[in-house]
């Protein structure tokens, strides 16, 4: 019998894992199941009606409502690797006894999983976005993908520092839910940075989420742009993010496991 080699051992803990993760999503809650989905169809009704209640009918130079289930798609996917990676080394503490599976397996598997829900979402955007004849065509699609995979990449390099640290530092998850509502406010979800005056553009800036946001929606409107998109600021975070993420990983893996 011939020995696996490493890709081939990671691709079927990966296989496993993903379909494990998956299947435990489904069956667990159907209505949890059911809120996944629904969550970002009853975000963009919320956030549509709040702006028409405040604002009124007012004419945008880009369609509103495909505005914000862009965003928030992309936003959602982002909040559901980074909560559900927090946890993934507790939760399957009991397959580290396998020596195949390592901690950092549990992390990409449920990242995955959450990227394949994304693409379910996207997909059921796209069919009510035909049939009432939405604005679907998009500026520049290479850039646009490029935006939701380089989101992929920084989430879960973001998700990897975070699982470490959660397992050893109990008020980690705490922390990171009170932020997720400050980044939901503040990454340029339900507006651009052009909106903004100059003042609160130069803080959310800071905010390596804003310009994933503006990257995305900049990409697919012809009448905005990604002016304000600083990819060298991306490109620090992402590679910075995920070097101490599998740094502090790999010097404390013995550590995760034994606890």
């Amino acid at each position: 019998m011939l020995q696996r080699n490493y890709l081939q051992v990671f691709f079927a803990v990966q296989k496993a894992l993903f379909l494990r993760e998956l299947n435990m999503r489904i069956s667990v809650s159907r209505l949890g199941l059911f809120w996944t989905f629904f969550q970002p169809f009853f975000q963009v009704m919320l956030f549509v009606l709040v702006k028409l209640l405040l604002f009124g009918d007012t004419a945008e130079t880009f369609d509103f409502a495909v505005f914000l289930a862009i965003n928030f798609t992309a936003y959602n996917m982002f909040r559901s690797i980074i909560n559900k990676s927090m946890g993934a080394f507790t939760a399957n503490k009991g397959l580290f006894n396998y020596k195949q599976v390592k901690p950092i397996d549990t992390i990409i598997a449920r990242s995955m999983v959450e990227v394949f829900i994304t693409g379910i979402i996207i997909l059921i955007f796209i069919v009510i976005g035909l049939y009432f004849d939405y604005d679907m065509n998009i500026k520049n699609l290479v850039m646009f993908s490029l935006g939701f995979l380089w989101l992929i990449v920084f989430s879960f390099s973001l998700a990897l520092c975070l699982a470490v640290a959660n397992t050893f530092i109990a008020s980690v998850s705490k922390i990171v839910g009170f932020l997720m509502y400050a980044f939901m406010f503040g990454s340029a979800l339900f507006y651009t940075v052009d909106m903004l005056s100059p003042e609160l553009q130069n803080i959310i800036y800071f905010n390596p989420l804003t310009h994933f946001m503006e990257m995305i929606h900049g990409s697919y409107f012809y009448t905005l742009d990604t002016k304000h998109v600083d990819t060298v600021y991306m490109m620090s975070w992402t590679i910075s993010l995920l070097f101490f993420g599998l740094w502090f990983y790999m010097r404390l893996e013995k550590k995760i496991i034994s606890l």
